[in-house]
């Protein structure tokens, strides 16, 4: 059975879960904000609401474009294994994928792996 390397997916997944790990954490954002904010309570200031959300917009767009990417990798290693005879879904994969993101990311990272997965193939 031709099947196309697991690795762009991964670098994919991984990615997705270092940025929204880091877009949900507050230690991580406490450290870059102390950097860069000259006057927290200025609501446009790097570290104030607006600048925070100008921030979260950009992970945002940059989770949206790797969850695009995903999804057409995800779509040629279907294409693969079913024009090699094989199923449409890999259920032991999708176990593995479940997994990593409940690891990374606690009880919602199996709400964000399953999003992910049913983007990526569609409901089952």
């Amino acid at each position: 059975m031709n099947t196309a390397p697991a690795e762009p997916v991964d670098d994919v997944v991984s990615t997705v879960a270092a940025v929204t790990a880091e877009s949900v954490d507050p230690r991580a954002a406490d450290s870059a904000d102390s950097a860069d904010s000259a006057d927290p309570a200025d609501p446009a200031a790097p570290g104030g609401v607006l600048g925070g959300r100008e921030r979260i917009d950009a992970f945002d767009a940059q989770i949206i474009e790797l969850i695009r990417g995903r999804m057409a990798v995800s779509a040629e290693i279907q294409a693969a294994r079913m024009a090699d005879g094989g199923r449409r879904l890999d259920l032991r994969r999708e176990t593995e994928v479940i997994g990593r993101y409940t690891r990374e990311l606690g009880r919602p990272g199996t709400t964000v792996a399953m999003a992910l997965l049913e983007l990526g193939r569609g409901r089952v």
